[in-house]
């Protein structure tokens, strides 16, 4: 598995790839901790077409950076690949005021990513 990330301003950009683990995850932390420290508010990208599967140490640490940054985010729009990449992203939305959407089209998630307040 691995993960790229990319950032520019407030929006960060993950993309996964195979298994996400709990090691990719805490690599998308550390890039996320610096810009909500820099930039204040962030936008978040989540592209999990190329995603397989994830391990369940690394759902755990998502639900727990969730919580621990539940005020940090402004949108989060998550490109799925599968129905069930899509049913955890809405349950994440449980635990951040963020406004969170599944996409299946890169460019309009983008699009509504940039039309943020």
């Amino acid at each position: 598995m691995m993960i790229t990330t990319d950032h520019g301003g407030r929006l960060v950009t993950v993309t996964a790839f195979g298994e996400f683990t709990v090691a990719d995850y805490k690599e998308f932390e550390e890039l996320v901790n610096y810009r909500i420290k820099f930039e204040g508010v962030v936008n978040l990208l989540i592209d999990l077409r190329q995603m397989t599967d994830f391990t369940l140490d690394m759902a755990l640490e998502e639900l727990r950076f969730a919580r621990a940054h539940s005020h940090d985010f402004g949108r989060i729009a998550v490109l799925a690949g599968s129905p069930w990449v899509a049913m955890t992203a809405w349950l994440s939305q449980v635990f951040v005021d963020a406004e969170v959407s599944v996409f299946d089209d890169e460019v309009i998630a983008r699009a509504w990513l940039e039309e943020s307040p």
